[in-house]
Protein backbone atom coordinates (compact mmCIF):
# COMPACT_ATOMS: atom_id res chain seq x y z
CA UNK A 1 0.00 0.00 0.00
CA UNK A 2 1.40 3.16 -0.86
CA UNK A 3 -0.02 5.45 1.11
CA UNK A 4 -1.64 4.88 4.79
CA UNK A 5 -5.15 3.92 5.15
CA UNK A 6 -7.82 7.14 4.80
CA UNK A 7 -9.36 6.57 8.14
CA UNK A 8 -11.47 8.53 10.55
CA UNK A 9 -10.42 9.55 13.81
CA UNK A 10 -11.98 8.43 17.32
CA UNK A 11 -12.90 9.83 20.17
CA UNK A 12 -13.44 8.34 23.42
CA UNK A 13 -14.91 11.09 26.11
CA UNK A 14 -12.72 13.92 25.48
CA UNK A 15 -9.97 12.11 23.74
CA UNK A 16 -9.00 12.22 20.16
CA UNK A 17 -6.93 9.40 18.16
CA UNK A 18 -6.43 11.30 15.16
CA UNK A 19 -6.30 8.42 11.90
CA UNK A 20 -2.47 8.51 11.56
CA UNK A 21 0.75 9.21 13.82
CA UNK A 22 4.42 8.93 13.71
CA UNK A 23 5.25 7.12 17.09
CA UNK A 24 8.61 8.28 19.12
CA UNK A 25 11.67 6.26 18.38
CA UNK A 26 10.18 5.24 14.44
CA UNK A 27 10.42 6.64 10.70
CA UNK A 28 7.27 5.42 10.05
CA UNK A 29 3.32 6.60 10.36
CA UNK A 30 0.73 4.56 11.38
CA UNK A 31 -2.84 3.94 10.84
CA UNK A 32 -5.20 3.89 13.34
CA UNK A 33 -6.16 0.02 13.97
CA UNK A 34 -8.78 1.16 16.28
CA UNK A 35 -9.82 2.87 20.23
CA UNK A 36 -12.01 2.43 23.12
CA UNK A 37 -11.55 2.90 27.10
CA UNK A 38 -10.26 0.78 29.66
CA UNK A 39 -12.71 0.92 32.55
CA UNK A 40 -13.78 -0.46 36.08
CA UNK A 41 -16.85 -1.52 38.52
CA UNK A 42 -16.87 -0.07 40.91
CA UNK A 43 -20.11 -0.89 43.49
CA UNK A 44 -21.96 -1.58 40.05
CA UNK A 45 -21.07 1.41 38.07
CA UNK A 46 -18.80 1.14 35.62
CA UNK A 47 -15.98 3.71 35.39
CA UNK A 48 -13.59 5.06 32.48
CA UNK A 49 -9.91 5.00 33.66
CA UNK A 50 -7.62 4.96 30.47
CA UNK A 51 -8.50 6.09 26.29
CA UNK A 52 -6.52 3.29 24.17
CA UNK A 53 -5.60 3.54 20.59
CA UNK A 54 -3.69 0.99 18.56
CA UNK A 55 -1.69 2.34 15.66
CA UNK A 56 -0.71 -0.13 12.70
CA UNK A 57 2.07 0.03 9.92
CA UNK A 58 0.62 -0.18 6.87
CA UNK A 59 2.19 -3.80 5.81
CA UNK A 60 -0.35 -5.26 8.45
CA UNK A 61 -3.48 -4.94 5.91
CA UNK A 62 -1.87 -7.51 3.21
CA UNK A 63 0.20 -9.83 5.81
CA UNK A 64 -3.34 -10.15 7.46
CA UNK A 65 -5.47 -9.80 4.28
CA UNK A 66 -3.89 -13.67 3.54
CA UNK A 67 -6.06 -15.05 6.39
CA UNK A 68 -8.27 -12.64 7.16
CA UNK A 69 -9.68 -11.08 4.15
CA UNK A 70 -13.53 -12.02 3.47
CA UNK A 71 -14.15 -12.08 7.56
CA UNK A 72 -16.91 -10.17 9.13
CA UNK A 73 -16.05 -7.72 11.62
CA UNK A 74 -17.93 -10.08 14.15
CA UNK A 75 -15.62 -12.84 13.25
CA UNK A 76 -12.66 -11.21 13.68
CA UNK A 77 -13.80 -9.88 16.88
CA UNK A 78 -14.68 -13.08 18.24
CA UNK A 79 -11.35 -14.76 17.06
CA UNK A 80 -8.38 -14.97 19.39
CA UNK A 81 -6.18 -16.04 16.56
CA UNK A 82 -6.91 -12.62 14.68
CA UNK A 83 -6.01 -10.69 17.56
CA UNK A 84 -2.39 -13.25 18.49
CA UNK A 85 -1.80 -12.06 14.23
CA UNK A 86 -1.28 -8.37 15.36
CA UNK A 87 0.55 -8.59 18.45
CA UNK A 88 3.17 -11.34 16.74
CA UNK A 89 2.89 -9.82 13.18
CA UNK A 90 6.00 -8.57 11.28
CA UNK A 91 4.47 -4.67 11.29
CA UNK A 92 5.25 -1.66 13.75
CA UNK A 93 2.89 -1.26 16.76
CA UNK A 94 1.73 1.94 18.62
CA UNK A 95 -0.07 1.92 21.53
CA UNK A 96 -1.24 5.32 23.19
CA UNK A 97 -2.82 5.27 26.49
CA UNK A 98 -4.32 8.28 27.76
CA UNK A 99 -5.72 9.42 31.13
CA UNK A 100 -9.28 9.87 31.90
CA UNK A 101 -8.54 9.50 35.40
CA UNK A 102 -5.47 10.65 37.26
CA UNK A 103 -2.76 7.28 37.60
CA UNK A 104 0.95 7.19 39.14
CA UNK A 105 3.91 5.67 37.09
CA UNK A 106 3.66 3.12 40.43
CA UNK A 107 0.55 1.89 39.80
CA UNK A 108 0.61 1.63 35.98
CA UNK A 109 4.02 -0.10 35.74
CA UNK A 110 3.28 -2.33 38.46
CA UNK A 111 0.47 -3.58 37.89
CA UNK A 112 1.20 -3.85 33.88
CA UNK A 113 4.63 -5.91 35.03
CA UNK A 114 2.69 -7.96 37.35
CA UNK A 115 -0.19 -8.98 34.47
CA UNK A 116 3.04 -9.77 32.51
CA UNK A 117 5.13 -12.12 34.60
CA UNK A 118 1.83 -13.45 35.44
CA UNK A 119 1.43 -14.78 31.70
CA UNK A 120 4.72 -16.27 31.77
CA UNK A 121 4.85 -17.96 34.74
CA UNK A 122 1.96 -19.86 33.51
CA UNK A 123 3.40 -20.76 30.20
CA UNK A 124 6.95 -21.44 31.22
CA UNK A 125 8.76 -18.78 29.88
CA UNK A 126 9.91 -16.85 32.40
CA UNK A 127 13.80 -16.13 32.55
CA UNK A 128 16.62 -14.44 33.40
CA UNK A 129 16.16 -11.84 30.67
CA UNK A 130 12.07 -11.08 31.08
CA UNK A 131 12.70 -10.01 35.13
CA UNK A 132 15.32 -7.72 33.96
CA UNK A 133 13.39 -6.26 31.57
CA UNK A 134 10.27 -5.98 34.29
CA UNK A 135 12.62 -4.31 36.44
CA UNK A 136 13.60 -1.58 33.18
CA UNK A 137 9.99 -1.37 32.94
CA UNK A 138 9.57 -0.31 36.07
CA UNK A 139 12.54 2.02 36.51
CA UNK A 140 10.94 3.81 32.79
CA UNK A 141 8.24 5.16 35.02
CA UNK A 142 8.86 5.43 38.56
CA UNK A 143 8.62 8.93 39.38
CA UNK A 144 6.16 9.77 36.01
CA UNK A 145 2.76 11.01 37.01
CA UNK A 146 -0.42 11.04 34.73
CA UNK A 147 -2.81 13.71 35.43
CA UNK A 148 -6.13 13.17 33.03
CA UNK A 149 -5.00 13.70 29.39
CA UNK A 150 -1.26 12.66 29.53
CA UNK A 151 -0.42 9.87 27.85
CA UNK A 152 1.35 7.08 28.02
CA UNK A 153 3.05 5.40 24.37
CA UNK A 154 4.40 2.52 23.51
CA UNK A 155 6.32 1.98 19.65
CA UNK A 156 6.56 -1.84 19.52
CA UNK A 157 9.54 -2.31 16.45
CA UNK A 158 9.95 -5.29 14.00
CA UNK A 159 13.02 -6.16 15.80
CA UNK A 160 11.25 -6.89 19.51
CA UNK A 161 12.27 -4.01 21.20
CA UNK A 162 9.86 -1.48 22.99
CA UNK A 163 10.21 2.12 23.09
CA UNK A 164 8.46 3.87 26.19
CA UNK A 165 7.78 7.33 25.80
CA UNK A 166 5.08 10.26 27.68
CA UNK A 167 3.15 13.15 27.09
CA UNK A 168 1.58 15.59 29.20
CA UNK A 169 -1.14 15.88 26.55
CA UNK A 170 -1.95 14.22 23.48
CA UNK A 171 0.90 15.14 21.05
CA UNK A 172 3.04 12.53 20.49
CA UNK A 173 7.46 13.32 20.91
CA UNK A 174 9.87 12.17 18.81
CA UNK A 175 12.15 10.16 20.79
CA UNK A 176 11.25 8.07 23.91
CA UNK A 177 11.99 7.81 27.24
CA UNK A 178 13.54 4.32 27.53
CA UNK A 179 14.33 1.28 24.90
CA UNK A 180 13.93 -2.01 26.29
CA UNK A 181 15.09 -5.08 23.60
CA UNK A 182 12.73 -8.22 24.55
CA UNK A 183 10.24 -9.23 22.19
CA UNK A 184 8.45 -11.03 25.22
CA UNK A 185 7.75 -7.57 27.01
CA UNK A 186 6.99 -5.79 23.48
CA UNK A 187 4.01 -8.53 23.11
CA UNK A 188 2.64 -8.69 26.50
CA UNK A 189 1.61 -4.72 26.20
CA UNK A 190 -0.11 -5.00 23.03
CA UNK A 191 -1.37 -8.67 24.39
CA UNK A 192 -2.98 -6.77 27.52
CA UNK A 193 -4.55 -4.58 25.70
CA UNK A 194 -6.30 -6.83 22.91
CA UNK A 195 -5.37 -10.33 23.92
CA UNK A 196 -7.85 -13.17 25.44
CA UNK A 197 -8.14 -10.85 28.36
CA UNK A 198 -7.60 -7.65 27.05
CA UNK A 199 -8.56 -4.69 29.10
CA UNK A 200 -10.48 -2.94 26.98
CA UNK A 201 -12.98 -4.88 25.00
CA UNK A 202 -14.46 -1.74 23.38
CA UNK A 203 -10.52 -1.11 21.72
CA UNK A 204 -10.48 -4.57 20.08
CA UNK A 205 -14.11 -4.87 18.70
CA UNK A 206 -13.36 -0.97 16.81
CA UNK A 207 -9.47 -3.15 15.83
CA UNK A 208 -11.76 -5.89 14.86
CA UNK A 209 -14.49 -3.55 12.24
CA UNK A 210 -11.83 -1.11 11.01
CA UNK A 211 -9.65 -3.67 9.87
CA UNK A 212 -12.69 -5.73 8.57
CA UNK A 213 -13.07 -2.52 6.40
CA UNK A 214 -9.67 -2.10 5.17
CA UNK A 215 -8.87 -5.67 4.45
CA UNK A 216 -12.73 -5.65 2.67
CA UNK A 217 -10.69 -2.99 0.17
CA UNK A 218 -7.79 -4.29 0.14
CA UNK A 219 -7.00 -5.76 -3.51
CA UNK A 220 -3.68 -7.96 -3.70
CA UNK A 221 -3.12 -7.36 -7.92
CA UNK A 222 -3.47 -3.24 -7.00
CA UNK A 223 -0.74 -3.46 -4.19
CA UNK A 224 1.53 -5.47 -6.39
CA UNK A 225 1.02 -2.81 -8.99
CA UNK A 226 1.99 -0.28 -6.43
CA UNK A 227 4.90 -2.71 -4.70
Amino acid sequence: MGSSPILAPVQIESVVFPPTVKPPGSSKTLFLGGAGCRGVEIQGKFIKVTAIGVYLEDDAVPLLAVKWKGKTAQELTDSLEFFRDIVTGPFEKFTRVTMILPLTGQQYSEKVAENCVAIWKAVGSFTDAEAIAVEKFKEAFHDQTFPPGASILFTLSRSGSLTIGFSKDSSVPEQGNAVIENRQLMEAVIESIIGQHGVSPEAKQCLATRVSELLKEFDPVEAQKEG
